[in-house]
């Protein structure tokens, strides 16, 4: 049975050293009188040990996914050089700035230290550590080659963060054409339109349709935009909750993802380089083929993928070969399914997965740079036609008065 691991807080403390000279840190402890007595260990003479207080902003500091493959990174390199794995989480714990992040380290180290494996204590924050990365590292414990597998594990996050990062930076870019221009749109709806709308109230003639309809939207937005922008925000609340709790929109979602005009083949793309770069890191870890599956599935980030990888799984394990199965899905690409045909037969399965997984990542880099490319043009044009438009819209009564004089 377990023994239960005793929670640990950092201290800010200052002292002395053998020299005499006045020297301040931060260490890691159950209690003050810990510290100090690891200090005097040291040769450090404490005078003041404190609890370190964490600010209203930085306690609040999400542990991102990002921090959990440089945790993965420093780990390997850690297991590597030697160190021994407790002392490896107090080295990492004290080069972290973020709190949270340095607390999770810090219980990690402390159910280890009461006799977990490693591998038993990720499983304990199920929200950081997604069963592919506790499984490999497992394999890792039993196999006495931990350090290798956490740098595969490494390896794996960082280039999965990586490929989502630019997923969202092609995503943004529409998302802030859009907002730009509704916020550029608002702000002379509310603030300029009036004040034309005041000089033409002395013209005594009736306004072209194209202003009036500018003109209507403006006294709308005045009137109304307090109301219309808390529908706006309620509008994004009900559908950010409703993506949580209802399967059938998010997988609805993720179809109408693939099928979008640009966007969809990057994403489809992205779901075919993590899953192989999935497959090829739990296989080239000695996890069987059908068990690696399962953690494939959920890799891939689409409920399309999720189906196929499912159906590939039930193939496999009838007998059929895993690129025979991929084509019968209908869903990878003929290069992803000739590579892996290419890998069964040679017996090196996991090289050309890998190879796969690089490609496409390529094409997805590629493919964002691009967009971006197109996207700057695109959010001038759109700016320029919106607010084009507006300015036309209150100059005509003045060109139309002054063809009249």
């Amino acid at each position: 049975m377990a023994v239960k691991a005793l929670k640990t807080s950092t201290f800010a403390w200052e002292g002395t050293n053998k020299q005499g000279a006045k020297i301040k840190g931060e260490a890691s402890g159950q209690n003050p009188a810990l510290v100090k007595a690891q200090l005097r260990k040291q040769g450090i003479n404490p005078t003041k040990v404190r609890k370190k207080s964490t600010s209203l902003f930085s306690a609040g500091k999400k542990i991102k996914p990002m921090d959990i493959a440089l945790f993965a990174r420093q780990m390997a390199t850690m297991m590597k050089a030697g160190v021994p794995l407790l002392q490896s989480f107090d080295i990492i714990a004290e080069g972290v700035d973020n709190p949270n992040m340095r607390k999770l380290v810090d219980d990690i180290k402390q159910h280890v230290a009461a006799g977990n494996s490693f591998a038993a204590s990720l499983r304990t924050r199920p929200e950081y550590f997604d069963d592919l990365f506790c499984n490999l590292v497992d394999a890792g414990e039993q196999a006495g080659a931990l350090e290798n597998l956490l740098d595969r594990v490494a390896t794996y996050k960082e280039k999965t963060e990586a490929l989502k990062a630019k997923i969202k930076k092609a995503m943004n870019y529409p998302i802030a054409v859009v907002l730009v221009a509704v916020i550029v749109s608002a702000i002379l709806l509310i603030k300029v339109v009036p004040q034309f709308e005041s000089v033409f109230a002395n013209f005594g003639a009736e306004l072209p349709a194209f202003t009036q309809f500018v003109i209507g939207i403006s006294q709308a937005l005045q009137k109304w935009w307090f109301i219309i922008l808390i529908g706006f925000f309620a509008s994004g609340f009900a559908f950010i909750e409703a993506k949580k709790r209802s399967e059938k929109l998010r997988n609805w979602l993720d179809r109408t993802a693939l099928k979008a005009p640009i966007v969809g083949d990057i994403i489809y793309k992205s779901s075919v380089a993590r899953y192989a770069r999935t497959l090829a890191t739990t296989f080239a870890a000695g996890v069987p083929l059908v068990e690696a599956l399962d953690s494939v599935a959920g890799a891939t980030g689409n409920i399309v993928f999720k189906n196929a990888v499912n159906k590939i799984k039930q193939d496999v394990s009838a007998g059929m070969q895993l690129n025979f199965s991929m084509r019968s899905t209908a869903v990878f690409p003929s290069m992803a399914i000739q590579m892996t045909a290419i890998g069964e037969e040679s017996g090196a399965l996991d090289m050309m997965l890998d190879k796969v997984a690089s490609y496409y990542e390529a094409e997805v880099d590629n493919a964002v740079d691009g967009l971006t490319s197109l996207m700057e043009p695109l959010i001038m044009s759109v700016l320029g036609v919106l607010v084009g438009g507006l300015i036309i819209a209150m100059y005509l009564p003045i060109f139309q008065l002054g063809a009249v004089v």
